[in-house]
């Protein structure tokens, strides 16, 4: 006879139960590491260090700092837990920042929270977590899970201003059948009354909102630092290929920008393309921002080829709508979208990442990286 599934849908009582929780030192996965504990689990806390930011300020507004790591070992301690450090520097090095200076140096917007994710945190940690003997690796990310028959399936975050699920659209079906996101159903407010109920230290902590390495929002720097060759004057052209300006480096601009461009016309002017190869920003009316076929490469499914035949809804960015969309798979793991409805701002570099929508919610289909 079967036991009943636990809280997390494992066949097994909470304290038989052994949980990884990534512990980023934030209210969030603090309070995921609190309700596993005071479910009965057994619990094991691991902290990435993943990043030097040089100065280990309590008031860091960045994940991952020394004070995040402080933090999260203070909660293990009041929660009586177990806490693993783990030093991923060099991996996060190889695999997020130096991606993330190339991304921009061939004329893309990075999302090093994507490239983060599906590298260190769920690729090296899952790997990790295995050797622990851990039955699931459990994060606080705001995204619902619904277990069914050992497959897991990733939805939206009922707090849809919380939603975290186009970060995770990379994940693998093999990590997510291991994953657990607690957080999912709940509304912020109620992770903070529960850390607050727990006595943590964490629970009027500031949410973080910087890149962990890029201070302040001022990605150039970070380039100038690790890339001080890539600022290189070009041509800024219009519609027609004239020269109509020069700017100081491709690296400053992104897809539908109109602020910095530094050129005056008749009309605003938004960054159309950026051309990499020629060292080129191609400007151009507000008009001409809107898109509706996309060119998709690397993707990642998280779902049946034939959920894929129908209508769909895509995201294009982290802040973007649910757009209606045809999407068409094509050979090399590529695919072309089509969208409804024109969309301005579409970015090589970012993803776009697939939903449909059932009883549960808006579900996680996969999704791929924009390619033009």
């Amino acid at each position: 006879m079967n036991k009943e599934l636990n809280s997390i849908g494992i066949n097994k009582k909470p304290e038989d139960t052994t949980v990884v929780v990534a512990m980023s030192g934030g209210v969030d996965s603090s309070t995921v590491a609190g309700i596993m504990k005071n479910e009965g689990y057994k619990v094991i806390g691991i902290t990435l260090k993943l990043y030097d930011d040089g100065k280990e300020v309590a008031a860091s507004k960045q994940c991952c700092s020394g004070q995040d790591i402080m933090d999260a070992k203070r909660v293990a301690n009041k929660l009586g837990i177990e806490h693993k450090i783990l030093y991923y520097q060099d991996k996060f090095k190889q695999g997020v920042i130096d991606n993330f200076v190339e991304s921009y140096l061939n004329g893309e917007t990075p999302i090093p929270c994507v490239q983060c994710n599906q590298t260190v945190k769920f690729k090296d940690l899952f790997k990790v977590s295995k050797e622990l003997n851990a039955d699931a690796l459990v994060t606080g990310h705001y995204v619902k899970n619904i277990t069914s028959n050992n497959i897991n399936n990733m939805y939206r975050a009922i707090d849809e201003n919380r939603d975290q699920s186009y970060f995770l659209f990379n994940t693998t079906r093999e990590q997510l059948n291991y994953l657990r996101f607690p957080l999912g159903g709940m509304l912020k407010d109620k992770t903070r009354e529960i850390a607050k109920n727990l006595d943590l230290n964490v629970a009027d902590k500031p949410d973080s909102q910087d890149i962990c390495f890029v201070p302040s929002g001022d990605y150039a720097s970070v380039i100038r630092k690790f890339r001080p060759d890539s600022f290189q004057k070009g041509n800024i052209k219009n519609l027609n290929g004239d020269v109509i300006g020069v700017h100081d480096g491709i690296i400053n601009f992104t897809i539908g920008q109109r602020k910095g461009i530094k050129v005056s016309d008749k009309e605003p002017l938004y960054v159309l393309k950026i051309n990499s190869d020629n060292n080129e920003i191609i400007v151009g009316p507000k008009e001409n921002l809107g898109k509706k076929d996309i060119l998709l490469k690397d993707l990642n499914l998280l779902a049946d080829k034939e959920v894929l035949d129908q209508n769909i809804f895509v995201k294009v960015r982290s802040t973007g709508n649910l757009l209606e969309a045809k999407v068409d798979l094509r050979e090399h793991n590529t695919a072309h979208v089509c969208l409804a409805k024109p969309e301005d701002g579409i970015s090589p570099g970012q993803a776009c990442v697939f939903y449909s929508k059932d009883q549960f919610g808006h579900r996680v289909l996969g999704g791929g990286w924009i390619k033009e």
